[in-house]
């Protein structure tokens, strides 16, 4: 450590709170990441592990220090640092922050408010208190309690969460009574939070419908800005969990999404915010706005200081610093308008089922898009099990998107959308492939069937396993591909034997790089022999085509089990 550096410390530093240390680095400053203890439980182990595992993404050197025993403890060692600041870096840290900074004399905010930045059900009780609209709630600790509160207040669709939490974790939408009862005999027995502690009281809210937002605000001295605006997409699984599909930046207000900012202001009022961050959600229905819940740190998702600034022109954790350290230029950024220069989007990646996978292919198909920014998959390492996904954290990856044309990034979205829905083995794939080999005689006939039929379209290659004797087209096996120079009016593939043999992995570069021969008005040919090697066969070969940009086109009759594409 720098002895003529101040210390500013972050407590929980995950996610995109990992800006914290560069943004801290270039003001001059010394980071200092303060972990908070881990829950000795399994899910404490596992989320001990994900903070390790965020710790490995940030590129520069600094120092851990740990939470003590006791709370004192842990002020003493803090004290002894002299800090300038203490920040957030994630949800876990904001109690320990608001203490520490309080005790030391620090800005931050009054710990009074502590409840109400922090505690679900009592950030709705602060709004009720203000007369600001909230969401009834009531939390419970038995299924009676539940039902004689759903039924004193005539409920219909309920949510259940508990009181303390992130990610979506432990989240359940209830269509009725019969469910709610249902989904909490369940989690009264076996639940915790997204940092492993186990729960035995939960908040039963009344389910608002609507559109879901994300409005970041910073704050200084009591003054509130908009950092960026999200639009949620989230699915209900069918046993009630609620998913993240994607989000998407507002870069331009529509009807009602004014009104939505001005009650976040309210918000950030009614809970005390003085300095710092709010990540707020929101809901949109016919009566307006409401708020979902706030948490008092950067917003997550893990997104890069860079990603932010090409959609935004400033980050999160930068527009933080400025509102402690440089209130004046904070008053600069206030007074202007809110304006993005890109269109952001994140889709996350939902496993329908447990799967073992061995590899992602996804991570060779998504880089091709004309808005990828990032793809983030979890490691695999061993043949790793996926569960199905029910909450944040059991995503198996994502994929960042920034693009300045908004149909750019909707065409990808979309396009990703595909995949997860018809070939998701191109984002987790479990090599099953059960085809048999046959011999080489059989795969020539069925290729010899299509010859007549490709060779009308021009100059032609044809990429494969078993070469044809008495064909006049230029044919080359999938290893000398790149001593083949030029493009062609059509490439056919027959590479049964040679997708069979290798990694879903491989198979999908392999094609790319077959693929990337034919000529703009081109065609390619992918018979069944070849697809059904594919991940997801004929749907995943489908998938390889449109990343390239290639049109699929109608199957001429009389002709099946091909599929026929062209080069725009």
């Amino acid at each position: 450590m720098e002895n003529n550096k101040r210390n500013i410390i972050v407590v929980e530093c995950i996610s995109t709170g990992t800006n914290f240390i560069e943004d801290i680095i270039n003001r001059g400053y010394n980071p200092i990441v303060l972990e908070t203890k881990i829950i000795d439980t399994g899910e404490g182990k596992e989320y001990k592990k994900m903070v390790y595992d965020e710790y490995k993404r940030i590129k520069y050197d600094f120092e851990i220090i740990y939470e003590q025993d006791t709370y004192e403890e842990t002020l003493e060692m803090v004290r002894k640092l002299d800090p300038l600041l203490i920040l957030a870096g994630s949800e876990k840290g904001v109690i320990l922050t608001t203490k520490l900074s309080h005790d030391l004399g620090l800005l931050g905010n009054p710990i009074e408010n502590l409840d109400a930045m922090t505690l679900k059900n009592e950030m709705h009780n602060r709004l009720k208190e203000y007369g600001i609209r909230y969401i009834r709630g009531k939390v419970v600790d038995s299924i009676e309690d539940a039902i004689e509160y759903y039924d004193s207040e005539n409920l219909k669709e309920v949510v259940i969460k508990p009181t303390y939490s992130a990610g979506s974790a432990s989240v359940r939408i209830c269509a009725d009574k019969e469910e709610m009862i249902e989904s909490l005999k369940q989690m009264l027995t076996d639940s915790a939070n997204y940092y492993g502690e186990k729960e035995n009281k939960f908040l039963i809210q009344e389910r608002i419908n609507g559109e879901e937002y994300i409005v970041n605000t910073v704050s200084c001295e009591g003054k509130h800005r908009v950092t960026l605006i999200w639009k949620y997409s989230k699915v209900k699984t069918s046993d009630g969990a609620i998913i993240y599909d994607s989000s998407e930046t507002v870069n331009e207000l529509r009807i009602g999404e004014a009104e939505m900012v001005e009650y976040a202001y309210q918000v950030a009022d009614a809970i005390g915010i003085q300095y710092g961050p709010v990540h707020g959600e929101y809901m949109i229905d016919e009566n307006g706005p409401v708020l979902i819940e706030v948490n008092c740190r950067p917003c997550g998702a893990s997104m890069e200081a860079e990603f932010l600034n090409r959609i935004s022109g400033q980050h999160e954790t930068d527009s933080i610093l400025d509102a402690y350290l440089k209130p004046e230029l904070f008053r600069v950024q206030y007074a202007k308008p809110y304006k993005l220069y890109a269109y952001g989007a994140i889709k996350l990646f939902i496993v329908p089922n447990d799967i073992i996978a061995e590899s992602s292919p996804i991570d060779n198909i998504s880089f091709r898009f004309k808005s990828h920014y990032k793809t983030s998959m979890a490691e695999i390492i061993d043949n790793r099990l996926f569960p199905k996904t029910e909450d944040l954290h059991t995503s198996c990856g994502l994929v960042y998107l920034v693009h300045e044309d908004y149909d750019v990034v909707q065409d990808n979205i979309n396009f990703l959308r595909d995949i997860e829905k018809r070939a998701f083995s191109l984002i987790l794939s479990e090599n099953k492939n059960e085809s048999k080999e046959k011999d080489d005689e059989t795969y020539l006939d069925e290729l010899k069937q299509f010859l007549d039929l490709v060779s009308t379209y021009g100059t032609g290659l044809i990429i494969t396993d078993q070469i044809i004797e008495d064909s006049n087209i230029l044919q080359c096996k999938p290893q000398d591909i790149n001593n083949i120079n030029g493009e062609f009016d059509f490439v056919l593939l027959n590479l049964n034997k040679s997708y069979m043999r290798e990694s879903d992995d491989n198979i999908v570069k392999l094609s790319f790089e077959s693929l990337s021969r034919v000529k703009s008005g081109g065609y390619v040919f992918i018979p069944k022999n070849t697809y059904e090697q594919i991940p997801s066969k004929r749907n995943g070969m489908e998938g390889i085509i449109q990343t390239l940009d290639l049109k699929i086109e109608v199957p001429p009759y009389g002709i099946k089990d091909i599929i026929v594409a062209s080069k725009r």
